[in-house]
């Protein structure tokens, strides 16, 4: 799982998507979609874009400390909405 998970950065797209929508930066959705739509996107690809954003550099390192494997998302939300 962990594997799979590790080529598969895609799924950091929501958070990082999230933080781009908090600092105003324009088309979020349609910057990722242009990075990740069709494509294997890997952990240097991801950091790059990290990197090409207007972003403070605290959460540049927050958002390149993230990985698949470490990412929970709404996770734990969803299942305290189970309980």
């Amino acid at each position: 799982l962990l594997d799979e998970l590790d080529h598969n950065w895609e799924v950091l797209a929501e958070p990082i998507q999230t933080v781009m929508r908090r600092y105003g930066i324009e088309k979020p959705y349609e910057k990722l979609k242009e990075l990740t739509r069709g494509k294997r996107v890997d952990a240097e690809g991801m950091k790059q874009f990290i990197d090409s954003l207007a972003l403070p550099e605290d959460e540049k390192v927050r958002l390149k400390a993230m990985t698949p494997a470490n990412y929970i998302g709404r996770a734990t939300t969803m299942v305290d909405e189970l309980k």
